[in-house]
């Protein structure tokens, strides 16, 4: 997300409403709302944050990546065939391993060296990178948790992202009440945008991964099962991604962490089954960006509502004093509570 400090925590300045873009519909009988225009001063705005935002990834559009073979392309996965899948994936990281350390490039080598051990749902070397890591026993898990990264992970940045997974994974194998089996999926699945972007800034990216996400929580249930409890963690412009898929998602939680908005006016408007669940840690920047949405150069800019404003209606649940990095911190509030929002204890879950 661009951090740009322009309302004040708490704020929020907000174009559209029910029977808007985001498929909310009006009363019964009621004509639409009009929208109104936005002032000169936020199209100034909005026009300086696209050209700063475009400026950056120009610069560094030329920067070579390393060379990658092509994915392995398998039938979805089924219990009978997820050894066999994992297996395919690993070999094709263990080759872009290889190759990017014949490039040169070490530090891809290494994160796809450490991919080529891991159980891997997908896996695709070439560009930024696409991966789709399993930890634990996804064929006998009761309980699955989906995470869903947002700006600027890729496999460069893997690391990270692998952590956050580890932390979660870690605590619900501890926590899990006796005879409760637990996986989690780090879901690298789509190409993310640069938190210096415009791509950031709009839903252009979440259109394009909302059919992948689908297809994910799709595989996933043929793995573990359709009475599979499965439960979304969607972290910053992950959460862009999770809206976009929600209304055709057979999840039961969607949990939307440091979330810049998701183009919804309330979690209704989501039109899912799913309980949606919001989090902003104190000391997380998100908190400054103002929640809006408006028309500019033919480009809808912002995700309208602050899904942790009471208006909004999502379970708002505590996350502490972390910043927007922080929701998987170990020992830390928002991990507890995510943990058991995965686990079901929700009765148990803080605010």
């Amino acid at each position: 997300m661009v951090r740009k400090a322009v309302l004040g925590r708490g704020q929020s300045c907000r174009w559209g409403g029910s029977g808007g873009r985001d498929g909310t519909p009006t009363a019964p009988g009621s004509a639409p709302r009009p929208r109104p225009t936005p002032t000169r001063a936020w199209r100034g705005v909005l026009a300086l944050l696209v050209a700063a935002a475009v400026a950056v990834p120009l610069a560094g559009a030329a920067r070579p990546q390393p060379p990658a073979p092509p994915p392995a392309h398998l039938a979805p996965p089924t219990p009978a065939t997820l050894a066999t899948t994992y297996a395919a994936h690993r070999a094709n990281a263990r080759e872009a391993s290889r190759m990017a350390a014949e490039h040169g490039d070490h530090h891809r080598a290494d994160v796809e060296s450490t991919l080529a051990t891991s159980q891997l749902l997908d896996f695709d070397g070439r560009g930024s990178g696409l991966a789709t890591e399993v930890l634990g026993d996804l064929a006998h898990a009761d309980r699955v948790a989906v995470l869903v990264p947002g700006s600027d992970t890729g496999l460069d940045t893997y690391g990270r992202f692998r952590a956050t997974a580890l932390a979660l994974h870690g605590r619900l194998t501890r926590e899990a009440p006796a005879g409760t089996r637990t996986a989690v999926v780090a879901w690298l699945g789509y190409e993310t945008p640069g938190t210096v972007s415009t791509a950031v800034a709009t839903t252009g990216r979440a259109e394009e991964a909302a059919p992948r996400l689908r297809d994910l929580v799709r595989d996933v249930r043929a793995v573990a099962g359709r009475q599979v409890h499965l439960s979304l963690l969607c972290h910053s412009y992950g959460s862009v991604v999770c809206a976009r898929a929600a209304g055709h998602l057979a999840a039961d939680d969607i949990a939307l962490l440091g979330s810049p908005g998701t183009g919804a006016d309330t979690a209704a408007g989501l039109r899912t089954g799913a309980r949606i669940w919001a989090a902003r840690g104190a000391g997380d920047w998100v908190g400054d960006v103002p929640h809006l949405s408006a028309d500019l150069l033919g480009i809808t800019v912002g995700f309208g509502a602050d899904p942790v404003s009471p208006e909004f209606g999502a379970r708002v649940f505590a996350a502490g004093d972390g910043g927007h990095s922080d929701y998987f911190a170990p020992g830390s509030v928002s991990l507890a509570n995510l943990t058991r929002i995965v686990l079901g204890e929700t009765r148990a879950v803080t605010s």
